[in-house]
């Protein structure tokens, strides 16, 4: 199947955390509280996903009130974190939301990520991915994990989609200075 008909059937799209929506980078707090650097590209691609209506969620290996944090601000559909067995996760997604694993995309970058790339029905890796990872993906982005990728992957869905004009008049609208507008 064409890469252009696997994005057609997303209903739902998947992020790992550490490695893609970031660059893997964890920052220690002298208390001891870890803290993760998000890339504000990579958000306004997810809140266009959402508003393409198209769900979103994560699933992370770690846990972080950082994620917490920017999951409630991306009103991510799905937020699964310290999750050792990705698949398992996967499949309760799926059951929940009525899916099957070819209205599932999946963005990853390491070896934790496989179980789930090798069975959802687009599956993509970020430019620095671990090479097994890259292996087993349909889609590989230029960008690299923390600096753009999964708005690659996620404007590479809408627009086969059909639905990446649309939302862009609906931003550029929403960018125009009101006197601009008549």
């Amino acid at each position: 199947m064409k890469l252009e008909e696997r994005a057609k059937k997303i209903k739902l799209i998947l992020m790992d955390v550490d490695g893609t929506l970031t660059d893997g980078s964890i920052f220690i707090l002298p208390d001891g509280e870890e803290i993760k650097a998000f890339n504000v590209r990579d958000g306004l691609g997810i809140l266009m996903a959402r508003q393409a209506g198209l769900k979103t969620g994560v699933i992370s290996g770690k846990t972080s009130r950082t994620l917490i944090h920017r999951a409630q601000r991306l009103k991510l559909d799905e937020v699964h974190e310290g999750i050792q067995d990705k698949k398992a996760i996967l499949e309760e997604i799926l059951k929940r939301n009525g899916l099957n694993h070819l209205e599932v995309a999946y963005i990853g970058d390491d070896l934790g990520d496989l179980e789930v790339i090798k069975c959802v029905g687009l599956a993509a890796a970020v430019a620095d991915a671990h090479p097994l990872v890259k292996q087993n993906c349909h889609y590989i982005c230029r960008h690299e994990g923390g600096r753009g990728a999964v708005r690659e992957f996620i404007e590479l869905i809408l627009t086969a989609q059909g639905k990446m004009d649309d939302l862009e008049n609906r931003v550029k609208h929403l960018l125009d200075p009101p006197e601009e507008r008549n």
